[in-house]
């Protein structure tokens, strides 16, 4: 029969376990022999495995207060014992009486308490601590009994990511200290009272972000003690621009408040000459938002290790955000189809793309394009604490092959060949900048730094891009990484246009230089208004600091042998648009300004095209094809009017309305090329949003959606899709038709959850009719100053 061993010790020495069963003893009988002045009794296989189990209970043989009792489990094991007669008396319960133990912890984090406050976290919807690194929290411990100094001691235990280690910091030992040293994991009592300890804890500016596993350590005279983990006291560390020793530090509390602190904000497209505004709810506060942008760090599968480098925690989340790699949280769609998701134009926010992508454990959301991707970007970097805004360019150059230049190929009569001409401008595109400095860069480099969520080319072998400095695009120092040579010729690039010779080799025939990178725009710190930046990005347009900065890109391109030398030219072509543009539904107009710079009188074939494009600069159909002969006397300039009526393209419109009008041709005389490509798009109504009575947080409120159809035809399966931070989640309705020219209203209802000004965002879905949208100001007040 199996034997239960019992040792049996004074009360004041209680062992670790109170019970140890070996099924695997049969019999265990004790060795008598006489007891001698030195002799040492021998242990038996019990005593043995009970030493290498713990040494820290064991004794001895021959201890005097412990005598060893074999109890079968057919004896009562209340009788038939040795010594003093008294039952062992062992247990965890009685060994945690005489260790010092953790009665509970309070980490301080309300949103009117200290650390929040401190830490700038008071405003993120979680009952975790969220705590910026470099700066010190506190919290409170209550022990067993009163902390003695002297015989005591005490330390935290902070973990994070699947495999800790202390030599990659992310295991980490804090120690208790007197005094605290910056830059250092290190902890302090500012305060006892009775068994409650408040400590200060103090953490590096380096730290590794993410979430901490937080434990307690003790030892005293009777031994050591670590508290289990609870994930209540989980601790989500991010990084923190208010700490000047931080890579992310910014000096400005204005641009603080408008670049990590600010949850909307506005998103820009279209053309350099109409540019459309949305407002964007970013969200980064919302409940949930936070264990997202660490989810996509986990998903990653990088080391957490490396994630106290802002450097490299930006080029992770720059693929994590899209889906072509690593299932990421995008799926990019650019072909006019979206009846497996949702339309690009519809999203509104980023809380919702979030949010589902979470809920359905890390299934790419469909779907985005580049404003999406930059919004959904934005929020991430803010909510871990990086610094940054979302930037649109126009015309913005989408180089191929690097040779950092737009490279347009035509056949022998001036038509584009459309299957070589691989490289393209988008009538816009949408990226985030980041703020951080650059140690891994030469000195004067860091500051904005761009970086983009959107899968356009793959950078090191993963679709990413960035961070480039700012400082080094605009120098054109394209060596700098990451992926300056890109964003560069994004910004700064020359379009070059190459013709076909009748041996099948191409020649260059015209270069245009101011073509791309034109009103580069974010939403300005602290207003509602649009911010121009693009100085930021290039030098002005055909200055000499410009034209240096383009040459020196170019050495570095794929094409370096074939940049263009400067050509004489008498005559110039350009294309204006009067007011705001032609609006979705209208018949279009454009101005084609022709001038004679010369003395001489100058005749010209003008060859027109018209084609419908996605806002990406890829061509869907063409529409209208024109020739004409234009005669311009000496030192005159002539204005062609060029028309087109809506039924031309009313069933070819996708997505933006985007059109591309290119024109081409030759002055006789001189056998000059011109060339020229023009974008613009057509504008669409905006949906009118009405408050209706008070906005109080807890008592429901009303408000009144109106669009009216442009269209001279019936807008189908309509979807309506509004949502407001701290109003209401986001909502679909499903509207139905719309009539041609008919004028419609939405109401809806909902219920404001938090005070202060907020925005309510709405916009427009269908088939016929896309980018249809609305924001309406809405000052929520708080119901206790109302009951008042």
């Amino acid at each position: 029969m199996p034997a239960v061993i019992s040792p049996v010790r004074d009360r004041s020495d209680v062992g670790r376990f109170p019970t140890v069963t070996f099924p695997f003893v049969e019999d265990v009988e004790e060795e008598k022999e006489e007891p001698g002045a030195n002799d040492v009794k021998k242990e038996n296989a019990c005593q043995q495995w009970w030493r290498k189990a713990c040494a820290c209970c064991y004794k001895q043989p021959g201890d005097d207060d412990v005598t060893e009792t074999v109890v079968t489990e057919a004896e009562d094991p209340d009788k038939g014992e040795e010594g003093n007669g008294e039952k062992p008396t062992t247990g965890e319960g009685n060994l945690n009486e005489l260790l010092l133990t953790v009665k509970s912890i309070d980490l301080m984090k309300r949103k009117t308490e200290h650390n929040l406050q401190e830490h700038h976290t008071d405003l993120y919807q979680s009952d975790k601590l969220i705590i910026r690194r470099g700066q010190t929290f506190q919290m409170w411990i209550t022990l067993s009994r009163p902390f003695d100094p002297l015989t005591d001691k005490l330390h935290l235990e902070l973990k994070t990511g699947l495999l800790p280690e202390v030599s990659k910091g992310t295991h980490v030992i804090v120690p208790l200290v007197e005094d605290l040293e910056d830059g250092r994991w290190e902890a302090t009592v500012v305060k006892q009272e009775d068994r409650r300890l408040k400590l200060s804890v103090n953490s590096p500016p380096t730290a590794v972000i993410g979430r901490y596993q937080l434990t307690v350590g003790t030892s005293c005279a009777n031994g050591p003690y670590t508290s289990t983990r609870d994930p209540a006291n989980d601790i989500y560390m991010l990084f923190n621009p208010w700490c000047d020793d931080d890579l992310v530090y910014m000096d400005s509390e204005a641009e603080r408040q408008e670049c990590v602190l600010n949850d909307v904000g506005r998103i820009y497209y279209g053309t350099e000459h109409q540019i459309g505004e949305r407002t964007w709810d970013y969200g980064q506060f919302s409940d949930g938002i936070l264990a997202v942008c660490v989810f996509l760090l986990e998903k990653s599968r990088t080391p957490n290790s490396g994630w106290g480098d802002p450097v490299n925690v930006v080029r992770i989340l720059s693929a994590m955000v899209n889906s072509p790699d690593d299932l990421g949280v995008l799926e990019g769609r650019w072909d006019g189809n979206y009846s497996l998701g949702t339309a690009p134009t519809v999203w509104s926010g980023s809380v919702e793309i979030l949010q589902e992508y979470y809920k359905n454990k890390g299934t790419p959301v469909k779907y985005g394009q580049c404003w999406v991707f930059a919004g959904v970007f934005t929020t991430v970097l803010r909510c871990l604490g990086i610094p940054a805004r979302t930037v649109t360019n126009f015309s913005s150059a989408h180089d191929t092959d690097v040779s950092l230049t737009t490279d347009v190929y035509l056949d022998e009569n001036f038509e584009p060949i459309t299957h070589l001409n691989a490289d393209s401008t988008w009538n816009f595109h949408v990226w985030t900048d980041c703020w951080m400095a650059r140690p891994d860069l030469p000195h004067g480099y860091g500051g904005w730094q761009t970086v983009d969520a959107t899968p356009q080319e793959t950078s090191q072998g993963t679709y990413c891009c960035g961070p480039a400095s700012l400082t080094a695009v605009r120098n054109g120092q394209v060596y700098l990484k990451h992926d300056s040579p890109f964003v560069f010729a994004e910004v700064n690039s020359d379009k070059i246009y190459w013709q076909k010779t009748t041996d099948g080799t191409f020649r260059q025939i015209y270069s245009e230089k101011n073509i791309v990178g034109h009103a580069i725009s974010t939403k300005a710190v602290g207003s509602d208004e649009r911010l121009d930046i693009t100085h930021l990005y290039k030098h002005p347009e055909g200055s000499e600091e410009e034209r240096i900065a383009v040459e020196t890109a170019c050495s570095y391109g794929s094409k370096a042998a074939a940049f263009p030398s400067p050509t004489t030219e008498d005559v110039t072509l350009e294309v204006f648009l009067e007011g705001d543009g032609p609006k979705m539904g209208e018949d279009a107009e454009l101005t084609i300004k022709l001038r004679n710079k010369s003395s001489e009188q100058r005749n010209i074939t003008l060859h027109s095209q018209l084609a419908v494009m996605y806002y990406t600069g890829v061509h869907k159909a063409t529409v209208k094809r024109d020739k004409a002969d234009v005669e311009i006397l000496p030192n005159e300039e002539n204005e062609l009017t060029w028309a087109m009526e809506y039924k031309m393209y009313k069933d070819q419109l996708i997505d933006q309305g985007a059109l591309m009008l290119t024109l081409s041709g030759r002055v006789r005389e001189t056998q000059q090329v011109l060339v020229t490509q023009f974008s613009f798009r057509l504008r669409t109504p905006d949906l009118i949003i009405k408050p209706i009575g008070k906005a109080v947080v807890g008592k429901e409120m009303k408000v009144e959606i109106s669009f009216t159809n442009p269209l001279p035809r019936v807008l189908k399966e309509v979807i309506f899709h509004i949502e407001g931070l701290g109003l209401l989640p986001a909502r679909k309705i499903e509207f139905g038709n719309i009539g041609s020219q008919e004028s419609v209203s939405v109401a809806q209802h909902f219920v404001p959850s938090l005070p202060g000004p907020r925005k309510l965002l709405a916009s427009l879905d269908s088939k016929q009719l896309t980018q249809v949208h609305g924001v309406c100001d809405i000052n929520v007040e708080d119901k206790s100053s109302v009951d008042s």
